[in-house]
């Protein structure tokens, strides 16, 4: 076992106290008991904000929002319970029920995060989407769900329109920022105008523990994206977690940078502070340091949950940038999305005067699973301990536990509250989850240390984690190949000391088309405008031929280690 560092801290008075005693006496059931809930009687949204506005906590801000313009605007939470009830209502006119899948297609706006909460209150389910996407990112989600109505932007729907004619069970297109004096299309209805006309006066949708609350889409190594299911009866990990975690307290302003097309952003960037009953903050503007610190000096930011890559780009800025600005409002900060360098936190510790504390999840668990809390020390470079009632273990192929210092499979064992119901339409798919006997399979693989600290080792198929977001390599080849000029392409993640990993394409050309740096930049953008934006590949080889199995499966391993200098290892199935 190697010798790793460790960061002791002063202890903590409040949330998590003793972690050990409460991994041993912790049951979820005791945590479900704090919300005073009937199993067939319950909504997300009247614990996250309804019940808030019937305390003192109603003309406490639930929402601080600053757009990219410096605009600001701030809601109570009794404000949100009006304007979502408002929403609410407006949903309902336009024939969304119970079950209905709403999809959410809008820049980090106010309007996005009353459209999440008057979904949950109609007992639809929710599926919101990275503002970035392209045309057939869009279509693939709006396709697969059946979403019945979108919420978008006039700017954004022109990449709907381009696939509008696949969406046939697509009835309404609500657009935000409207003009409301400029003519509406069949089917596309003015937000503003139908928000102005609706009752603030909405009687909650009750629903049970098990009903579906939103979906959100995650790449494979194969295939389209899945539609990763999620319950009402995840909000008893959100409330826990982020209290026990993200050590969130009554007089926090908090500051999760995520989007909420991406599950840190809707579980610890919505649900999870105001089921606390929390003041949070939401920047719709791009990265910039000196922008980033000032927001925090400017609101008094508390706790800080951000990424790897955004924490490597402030390093990247320097320490001179820090001093100018007043960061000691600042007392917890957190990290998610890949795995955090140590150097960051050592970093982190010299220049904020505070540890960063990593933890690991992804969107199937639905909430943190393992981390690094205010009561224990850091190791620098660990995912941390397993949080109270998550058992988690190192396993090989048939489920046999690990020992301490063995790498293997990452698993989890079923029946935590927050984890994937289903695979939206998927059945085979979601089992797939399940196929090692006993354990949630992550993909991932790790180790365990001798202390119980978890440590990541890599993923065991081929998704590609660029600055915290996982691209299927499928999505890209496939999206590459729509190329007049490709052929054939395969893609790989490469090791960046800034992002985690970059994507790289391999591409292999018509007969007519020569490689040059123009097409090579057409390419690029050609990526940008069909895929997210961090989806596309900075770089690109032009070969001859790619390797292939005789079955004609691209070897993206080979590609990786051509690229990388590494061992090729079993090429007994490679194409002659």
């Amino acid at each position: 076992m190697k010798n790793v560092e460790i960061i002791n801290k002063k202890p903590v008075a409040a949330g998590l106290v003793d972690y050990e005693k409460t991994h041993k006496e912790f049951s979820w059931e005791i945590i479900k008991r704090e919300f005073d809930i009937d199993d067939d009687k319950v909504n997300i949204a009247y614990e996250a904000i309804d019940k808030h506005a019937k305390t003192w906590r109603k003309n406490k801000v639930a929402l601080y929002w600053e757009g990219a313009d410096g605009t600001c605007q701030k809601y109570t939470f009794l404000e949100m319970k009006k304007l979502s009830d408002k929403c609410a209502n407006m949903l309902r006119a336009l024939g969304v029920k119970r079950g209905d899948r709403v999809f959410i297609f809008l820049p980090r706006l106010p309007e996005l995060y009353i459209g999440m909460v008057a979904i949950a209150k109609l007992g639809a389910i929710a599926g919101p989407m990275f503002s970035a996407f392209g045309p057939d990112a869009v279509r693939d989600r709006l396709q697969n769900s059946e979403a019945k109505v979108l919420i978008t932007t006039p700017e954004l729907k022109e990449r709907v329109d381009a696939v509008l004619w696949e969406l046939p069970k697509l009835e309404h297109i609500v657009l935000v920022n409207h003009k409301e004096d400029e003519e509406l299309e069949e089917g596309n209805v003015c937000y503003k105008t139908l928000m102005r006309d609706a009752s603030d006066i909405f009687e909650m949708e009750w629903v049970k523990l098990e009903d579906p609350l939103y979906i959100l889409y995650t790449s494979g190594t194969t295939g389209r994206p899945k539609g990763v299911t999620h319950v009402h009866n995840d909000m008893v990990s959100h409330y826990i977690t982020t209290q026990w975690v993200l050590d969130l307290r009554d007089d926090d302003v908090y500051w999760c940078t995520a989007d909420p097309g991406w599950v840190t952003g809707t579980v610890y960037g919505l649900w999870g502070p105001w089921l606390n009953g929390i003041s949070f903050y939401v920047f719709d503007g791009r990265f910039d340091a000196a922008t980033w610190y000032e927001i925090i000096q400017n609101y008094k930011v508390t706790v800080w949950y951000t990424a790897p890559t955004a924490l490597r780009m402030l390093m990247k800025a320097g320490d001179d940038l820090v001093k100018e600005y007043d960061l000691s409002s600042l007392r917890y900060v957190c990290s998610v999305g890949e795995p955090l360098n140590p150097e960051v936190i050592r970093w982190g510790l010299k220049v904020y005067g505070l540890p960063i504390h990593d933890n690991w999840w992804q969107t199937e668990t639905g909430s943190i699973m393992i981390a690094n809390y205010p009561c224990l020390p850091i190791k620098p470079g660990s995912m941390g301990k397993p949080f109270p009632g998550i058992e988690a273990a190192i396993i090989d192929g048939t489920g046999s536990k690990l020992s301490a210092g063995q790498h293997g499979l990452l698993a989890l064992k079923p029946g935590w509250p927050s984890m994937l119901r289903a695979v939206w339409g998927d059945e085979k798919r979601f089992k797939e989850y399940f196929n090692i006997n006993g354990w949630y399979a992550t993909g991932d693989t790790a180790y365990k240390d001798e202390d119980g600290y978890f440590w990541f080792v890599g993923r065991a198929d081929d998704v590609i984690n660029t600055s915290g977001h996982r691209v299927g390599p499928f999505e890209v080849e496939s999206a590459l190949l729509e190329h007049r000029a490709v052929a054939e392409s395969g893609v790989i993640g490469k090791p960046d000391a800034e992002r985690g990993e970059i994507i790289k394409a391999f591409i292999v050309l018509r007969e007519g088309y020569k490689p040059s740096h123009e097409l090579e930049e057409e390419l690029k953008i050609f990526i940008r405008h069909r895929l997210a934006a961090h989806a596309y590949p900075k770089e690109i080889e032009f070969c001859a031929n790619l390797p292939k199995t005789r079955s004609g499966k691209i070897m993206r391993r080979l590609l990786k280690a051509k690229d990388l200098g590494l061992p090729t290892g079993d090429i007994s199935t490679l194409e002659d």
